[in-house]
């Protein structure tokens, strides 16, 4: 008997497709024509091939604001990820602080981007930011608008006190998933913090860090609203990232075909180490069960 399917549900995801093709298709669309055509206005539009791609791939101010992207989402990565796994063990697993604790986690994840950028923005002001004048006070020599340690210093800590809340939602969410018969058997053979962490709790988690690795990663690489309230790229060009350096070049200077080039090669970048992030880790999980 041939099982009879009804092919009418997808009528239903007809609308999403739409939605999705009018808000992201085509303007990738447009993205690819203006990468490999050049133009003197008017509407008229010259073939150029690969020469944009050429240009910024041999630009030392490309690769000056590449090498920074990375280093910030090695810093926040390094930082946040440990972080996150430290405070989801150390949160209650039952309770009247769960709730709590959770509702506390997730407060910074509702701030908007340009929110938080203004708040640290001001925190860190000399003359009436809390921080600022705080360290100034103490005799610490503290000002990110002219010091480039202190500006990444900045950039580092609000990023971590926005979003390691995300990393510790989702370890906590592995942790809760753990039965409690694992933890029995460890006490009863003994075993001590460290080899439940290591042999129980961490890999019960790999599948929850490999999402958060891959989620901060591209959030940390694609990074815009905050750095650009709080630092504007400075001071100089010692916190202009890729996308600030993007929209530097596509609205500041209106190079159109350099800037659609530039963005391809951005998102090519995002997409494969993404790919090598889930690759490794999706490995890693394999070889550990």
């Amino acid at each position: 008997m041939n099982k009879w399917s009804d092919n009418r549900a997808w009528w239903l995801v007809l609308p999403v497709v739409l939605i999705v093709a009018f808000s992201a298709v085509i303007p990738l669309m447009t993205v690819v024509n203006y990468a490999f055509q050049d133009t003197f206005g008017n509407n008229e539009f010259f073939w150029a091939g690969l020469e944009w791609f050429r240009e910024i791939l041999r630009s030392d101010r490309f690769h000056g604001a590449m090498g920074r992207q990375f280093l910030f989402s090695f810093i926040i990565l390094s930082i946040e990820i440990p972080l996150g796994i430290g405070i989801a063990l150390a949160m209650p697993r039952k309770g009247f602080w769960v709730p709590f604790c959770l509702i506390l986690m997730a407060l910074p994840l509702l701030i908007p981007w340009n929110v938080v950028g203004t708040i640290w923005q001001i925190f860190g002001r000399i003359d009436i930011g809390l921080l600022g004048a705080t360290l100034d006070n103490l005799g610490i020599e503290y000002n990110y608008t002219q010091n480039t340690i202190d500006a990444w210093v900045t950039l580092v800590v609000m990023d971590v006190w926005h979003w390691t809340s995300l990393v510790v939602l989702l370890c906590y969410a592995g942790l809760q998933s753990i039965p409690d018969a694992y933890y029995q058997a460890a006490r009863i053979d003994g075993a001590s913090k460290w080899a439940t962490f290591r042999y129980i709790q961490l890999p019960k988690m790999n599948r929850v860090l490999l999402i958060a690795v891959l989620l901060r990663f591209m959030d940390s690489f694609m990074i815009y609203t905050e750095p650009f309230v709080v630092t504007g790229g400075g001071p100089g060009n010692d916190t202009t990232f890729l996308s600030i350096d993007l929209v530097q070049m596509a609205i500041g200077q209106f190079d159109l075909g350099p800037a659609a080039a530039m963005s391809l090669i951005y998102f090519l970048i995002i997409l494969l180490f993404s790919w090598v992030f889930f690759t490794v880790m999706s490995y890693l999980d394999r070889a550990e069960n």
